[in-house]
């Protein structure tokens, strides 16, 4: 079982996506929410960064009954973010992997923008140096150049779903055994990473972050049961199409090959560094 926590309002939408799968017990803290209860938690909300990190909330008794894996969710810009630290704190004997979801920066001012740029140094600093076991970053405006053409209204529901979607997707793998190819475990220093969805045709990555200095790049691909059934020679296309991507001392490269049930073959790739990102 994995924990999934979502912190804010935004966070929560994602979280609580993960509520009808029976392998994620799902926590919600937020400032909509009526009244606490076993899985959900009402924060206070303030008007300045200083006053949150004032008050921050005891949660050990609320987290009481958490797994050992954590999966944390955070939204950079929102004011709750700042109750980040103060919550990670009382949860630092589990396995914490933090899930950063990065706004388009380019039209936040004021304290929005300075929440964000602080938030989003220190997680991946604490991350960095092993408090925390990951700090995966996804950019909003990444993934919406890459679904293309969302309407208004169904905006953030489709980022969210494809944001839950990727998640889940790489809980599976880890969880999994491929039918070919093995994915090395990164380096205990490159805890810093994102998510690039695959383009089947040559494996052309589509990043969810633009990350500086990938150090390992581990891709995870999906193809129809029917085609690891009957293609010849589909593994060593595939593993063609791998060598032909830059690699060296510092650039590594591995792969997994599953089955899936689904008849549109899919993949997705990770990339890890130690390098913290920079806020622009």
């Amino acid at each position: 079982m994995i924990t999934v926590i979502g912190l804010g309002n935004a966070a929560s939408a994602i979280a609580e996506k993960f509520s009808d799968i029976s392998n994620y017990n799902v926590y919600l803290m937020n400032d909509k929410i009526k009244r606490s209860s076993k899985y959900k938690f009402k924060i206070k909300s303030f008007d300045n960064p200083e006053e949150y990190e004032n008050n921050i909330p005891s949660v050990k008794k609320f987290f009481k009954d958490v797994d050992e894996h954590v999966q944390f969710i955070v939204v950079g810009s929102s004011y709750s973010s700042n109750y980040s630290l103060g919550v990670l704190e009382q949860l630092k004997d589990k396995r914490i992997d933090i899930f950063y979801i990065k706004p388009d920066i380019e039209l936040l001012t004021g304290l929005p923008r300075l929440v964000e740029s602080a938030v989003f140094g220190v997680l991946q600093e604490y991350a960095r140096s092993g408090l925390f076991n990951s700090i995966a970053i996804f950019s909003n405006l990444n993934l919406e150049n890459i679904l293309q053409n969302i309407p208004v209204k169904e905006y953030y529901d489709t980022l969210n779903n494809s944001i839950f979607s990727t998640i889940h997707y790489l809980n599976y793998f880890e969880h999994s055994e491929p039918e070919i190819g093995q994915v090395c475990p990164p380096s205990d220093i490159n805890r810093v990473r994102t998510v690039g969805m695959l383009d089947m045709e040559n494996l052309e990555e589509k990043w969810i972050f633009d990350l500086d200095t990938e150090r390992e790049l581990c891709y995870y691909i999906c193809i129809n049961e029917k085609r690891l059934e009957e293609e010849g020679g589909l593994h060593r296309k595939l593993v063609n199409m791998l060598k032909e991507k830059p690699r060296n001392a510092f650039r590594k490269i591995s792969y997994a090959i599953y089955e899936t049930p689904l008849p549109q073959d899919f993949g997705f790739c990770v990339a890890h560094t130690n390098v913290v990102q920079k806020n622009s």
